[in-house]
């Protein structure tokens, strides 16, 4: 099995993860503003404005760096990420020194780096998390500047003044306690509803991207063994069918030499077979991938498409098909490739087959894309054999072996398109295929 190709990928989802930590930032930056207004003069509660200040304003710096981080093109790794947690629980730990340390009620703030990091980043980022936040919790245990003393009021008699004093520190020191911890509580249950939950769904997407890469190097990896077959076909079926034209051509001119007329359009008719027979094996060539380079090229959509039915009615002749058209004033234009000649003419085989009464095929385009539905009137398709059409190869006939319908799948959509098989509610098939156009404005 070859190798899935993902960095690609991380870096998109690191960048994603990295505008959250903005926001984020941002909000902690505006919710610790907040408490410091909120403290000193609804609480009137004398914090240490200028470290405090300061710290803050060093944050919002750092955060603007981040925003134009976010403009950048390189790639954004896991380890930057992690620097970007740990330059927030250096803030955290300064904020934290200067308001009481671990005494402190909103201390609880270390848990959010530790979060987001055990959300979107690897185990092992998570543990050196642990540590550094541990470590910067138990620091703050015995460092850190105690919260100012709030100043005594003026009463009469010392006793008065220090039973006054004790009372109006405890129940400041209490409503500060109970505002940090509400204040906790309602920013952890916003964090968690919102942006924990949305990195996940982050994670989820990129987990979902990386099923549908490996489903389509699974895919990839068949079509490029059915290729290999095919090629190998090819040329093993080559050689035999080169002698029989020789030999016809030798027997036709012995029968041209004896005027035996009968003979002649026998052979006549063998080698107009034998030449099917070979047409078939260059149809097989090209759907393996051994085309020559100029065999795409830009054309006028409806010149491609009316070449494709004409080659399709010679040889499905005994079939009516139903063909029109229609769409704005424009001159669409589409890259017109071999194997996407055989891919609509396989489509056109398999409705043909069943409904031989009859089928029908409508375009309709804009200025971006073309869209083309086959209908036919047959039984129509099971669901559970439309979930498989282009994954593996399917096969509702007797003697088929599904190759062709499952290389129309993936020629289809390695030029960008998109083709579904759904039973018409009157009876039938509808196949819808949509095939990306080349803008009139880029030269052919």
């Amino acid at each position: 099995m070859m190798n899935i190709p993902i960095p690609t990928g991380t870096c998109i989802d690191s960048r994603d993860n990295l505008r959250w930590l903005f926001v984020l930032r941002n909000l902690m930056i505006v919710g610790e503003a907040l408490v410091i207004l909120i403290s000193i003069y609804g609480l009137n509660f004398p914090l240490r404005e200028a470290p405090l200040w300061g710290i803050l304003t060093v944050l919002a710096a750092f955060n603007w760096w981040t925003w134009l981080r976010l403009g950048m093109e390189s790639p954004i790794g896991e380890m930057e990420l992690f620097i970007q947690l740990s330059f927030d629980v250096l803030a955290i730990t300064a904020i934290l020194y200067f308001t009481g340390g671990a005494t402190n009620p909103i201390a609880w703030f270390f848990l959010l780096p530790l979060i987001i990091a055990a959300t979107i980043l690897p185990q092992f980022y998570t543990w050196y998390m642990v540590i550094f936040t541990s470590g910067c919790y138990t620091v703050l245990m015995g460092f850190y500047q105690p919260l100012p003393e709030i100043q005594p009021v003026t009463l009469q008699g010392t006793e008065s003044a220090h039973y006054a004093h004790a009372v109006l520190q405890r129940n400041h020191g209490l409503e500060l306690h109970v505002f940090g911890m509400w204040f906790g509580f309602v920013f952890s249950a916003v964090l968690v509803a919102y942006f924990v939950v949305e990195m996940a769904n982050t994670l989820r997407e990129r987990e979902r991207r990386l099923a549908e890469v490996r489903e389509q190097s699974l895919r990839n990896e068949r079509v490029v063994a059915l290729g290999t077959l095919a090629a190998g076909a090819a040329h093993e079926m080559g050689t035999p069918l080169g002698t029989m034209a020789i030999l016809i051509h030798e027997i036709e001119a012995e029968c041209e030499c004896a005027n035996n007329t009968e003979m002649r359009d026998k052979m006549r008719i063998l080698r107009e077979q034998v030449a099917r027979c070979k047409a078939a094996l260059s149809v097989l060539s090209a759907s393996a991938g051994e085309i020559r380079a100029e065999a795409g090229h830009v054309m006028p959509l409806l010149d491609f498409l009316g070449q494709t039915v004409d080659g399709w009615r010679r040889q499905r002749s005994g079939t009516r098909l139903d063909y029109q058209t229609g769409g704005p004033d424009i001159q669409p234009r589409i890259l017109a490739e071999q194997t996407l000649t055989h891919a609509l003419i396989n489509i056109l085989n398999n409705a043909a087959d069943a409904s031989p009464e009859g089928i029908e095929l409508h375009v309709r385009w804009d200025q971006t894309r073309a869209t083309l539905k086959i209908l036919d009137h047959g039984p129509g398709i099971a669901p559970n054999v439309s979930e498989r059409l282009g994954k593996t190869p399917v096969s509702t006939k007797e003697q088929g072996l599904g190759v062709g319908l499952f290389l129309a799948f993936a020629t289809i959509e390695r030029l960008g398109g998109t083709i579904t098989m759904a039973a018409r509610p009157e009876g039938g098939t509808c196949t819808t295929i949509t095939l990306p156009l080349v803008s009139t404005t880029e030269s052919p």
